[in-house]
């Protein structure tokens, strides 16, 4: 997928005369929510950094790329809930994760006007991403071996030039995953599946919250009609 991923890049930079492009950095904060621990959505705890690329397509809207890695962390103490506070569990993983999808503007962003602009975005689109599948024995979180997964990522985000070619967001990313085990309370080994504990029918979710810093390039477009 890393692979792929690559040459997609590769491709959409090749047509550097059509549109306005970015690539750039991304730097926050990462937290999940599932089983373990608080369910609080946006609270970053651990770091999360990546990278990213754009094709703004129209002064509305850009294709995305990007790439991201965190670790996820929670503790069963930090919970409101009185029985995860018995029950007293944590778990620690890591993601990494290649997104495709589409951005949106809320208000014209068109990068072949010079004056500054601000708008608020939303994007969505696919996820594929690695974790640790995990299962708790007498009260100890342990690693069983290396799975993949998709999520839906949702993110809303607000923008700004803040040069003529540096563009600074703040954003924050909630993913909807289509795995359980995050947390290691459902695993997939069929051996294990005596472990089981907390909301089975539940998936869990991650979230990266953070900045982003691009930079534009590739002739600017005249985004009018033929």
């Amino acid at each position: 997928m890393k692979r792929l991923f690559l040459f997609v890049l590769l491709v959409s930079l090749s047509n550097l005369n059509a549109q306005i492009h970015e690539i750039g950095v991304f730097l926050g904060g990462s937290n999940y929510v599932g089983d373990v621990g608080n369910t609080t959505y946006i609270n970053p705890n651990e770091l999360a950094f990546g990278a990213l690329y754009k094709w703004n397509k129209s002064p509305r809207h850009a294709y995305r790329f990007s790439i991201m890695h965190g670790k996820i962390t929670n503790d069963d103490s930090k919970s409101s809930v009185s029985g995860r506070k018995q029950r007293d569990f944590d778990f620690e993983n890591t993601v990494t994760e290649i997104s495709a999808g589409l951005e949106f503007n809320f208000f014209d962003f068109n990068l072949h006007q010079m004056d500054r602009k601000i708008t608020p975005y939303v994007f969505s689109g696919l996820s594929f991403f690695n974790y640790n599948e995990l299962f708790v024995v007498g009260g100890e979180t342990k690693e069983d071996y290396s799975e993949t997964s998709f999520a839906i990522p949702m993110i809303l985000g607000i923008k700004s030039n803040i040069t003529p070619k540096l563009i600074l967001g703040a954003e924050v990313g909630v993913r909807y995953t289509f795995t359980d085990n995050l947390d290691g309370s459902n695993p997939k080994n069929e051996n294990l599946q005596t472990l089981k504990f907390g909301n089975t029918n539940s998936n869990d979710w991650y979230v990266f919250t953070g900045f982003t810093l691009t930079y534009t390039f590739g002739e600017k477009p005249c985004y009018c009609a033929e």
